[in-house]
């Protein structure tokens, strides 16, 4: 995703335009943009840097609002700062924690489901899942092609199931937050990480789902096709998950 930034020429446009070339254009331009890493690792990196160096001004604060909304919950950013204590030192760490507290608050509750959110509870679902799950509609699938953000708790799953068309029909997975598993049935498991995509044709069993020790949500994308339907079959048992 390119990364746009302004905030070098709008300050030093005039006095050091190459500076706030080099600021908007290459560190938020090319590296920010670079999808080698993603953006919510890259905040973590960054954060980390910063603590270390005791550069707790401004513009940590905005890097730690950035790394919000990049993903990083309440308790991730409070588990970084307390590992960062032990090598950055005390002060820095307090320092740090005073700032965040202000950008996440202390009365927030931790979010799941990426940047879309989390949604309610999949109850009209939960009969075809192990573990609890939750869904945010995105589009009316009775106006346009249905999208929905699912979000996996860790080991949640759903059972293997296919879907169905007389023609078109399937579905694509956009991985948006979090580590998850996709398994076609007789092939090996892929790990799913933000970033993955996954097209499933119709007539293709599979099932997905978190990791054990990780939160996962992904976009779900209903592929438009004549009759389609979804046939649900069994459950993935632990012995098989907990194989990957």
């Amino acid at each position: 995703m390119k990364v746009k930034q302004t905030a070098g020429r709008e300050s030093l446009g005039e006095f050091a335009p190459e500076f706030a070339r080099l600021n908007d254009d290459v560190l938020f331009g090319e590296v920010w943009s670079d999808d080698t890493l993603p953006l919510k690792t890259r905040s973590i990196i960054t954060i980390t840097s910063l603590v270390s160096k005791g550069l707790i001004d401004s513009s940590f604060a905005y890097h730690l609002q950035t790394a919000k909304t990049n993903g990083v919950t309440k308790s991730e950013m409070a588990a970084i700062l307390t590992h960062v204590a032990f090598y950055a030192g005390w002060p820095n760490a307090w320092a740090a924690f005073r700032m965040a507290k202000e950008v996440y608050g202390e009365a927030e509750q931790e979010a799941h489901g990426g940047m879309f959110g989390l949604g309610e509870p999949n109850t009209a679902f939960a009969k075809y899942f192990i573990g609890n799950s939750y869904l945010k509609p995105l589009t009316d699938p009775k106006k346009t092609v249905g999208i929905f953000n699912v979000t996996f708790e860790p080991s949640c799953r759903n059972n293997w199931h296919i879907h169905k068309a007389d023609k078109g029909g399937g579905q694509i997975l956009i991985c948006v937050d979090g580590e998850g598993w996709y398994q076609e049935h007789g092939k090996k498991a892929v790990s799913l990480k933000e970033g993955s995509v996954i097209t499933i044709p119709a007539g293709v069993k599979h099932w997905h789902g978190a990791k054990k020790d990780s939160w996962f949500s992904h976009l779900a994308v209903e592929v438009q096709g004549e009759n389609c339907s979804t046939e649900w079959c069994e459950p993935v048992t632990d012995e098989q998950y907990l194989k990957l």
